[in-house]
């Protein structure tokens, strides 16, 4: 029988950092987060933003909760960017990258 993931790994393999990566972050020993993420324990409250922010989520994600959603999409780059925001960190650099060079290359043309 295997072992569920847990969010933390779950998140921390989404966003394409290691556990040593991580822990490097957080200025913490890497069996810390092995630890949190073998036993599915929350770690402690001062460290969850700090990992929320490492990972690119928010606190309410990292605790595995539903975000409320108080603003609706009005526009197709509001849809868009809601949707980029699920995307792995790396992949959110990657496009924030291409956004920046476009708006960049807009500019210059105008």
């Amino acid at each position: 029988m295997t072992k569920p993931v847990s969010r933390l790994s779950e998140l921390r393999k989404s966003a394409g950092i290691s556990q040593r990566e991580l822990a490097r972050i957080l200025k913490l020993d890497s069996s810390n987060i092995s630890f949190w993420e073998r036993t599915g324990k929350i770690p402690r409250s001062d460290l969850l933003l700090p990992i929320a922010k490492a990972l690119g989520v928010t606190v309410q994600e990292l605790l595995g909760e539903s975000q409320a959603r108080f603003l609706t999409p009005k526009s197709k780059l509001g849809s868009a960017f809601q949707q980029a925001s699920r995307l792995p960190r790396r992949q959110q650099e990657k496009l924030a990258e291409f956004v920046q060079v476009f708006t960049a290359q807009h500019a210059k043309a105008a």
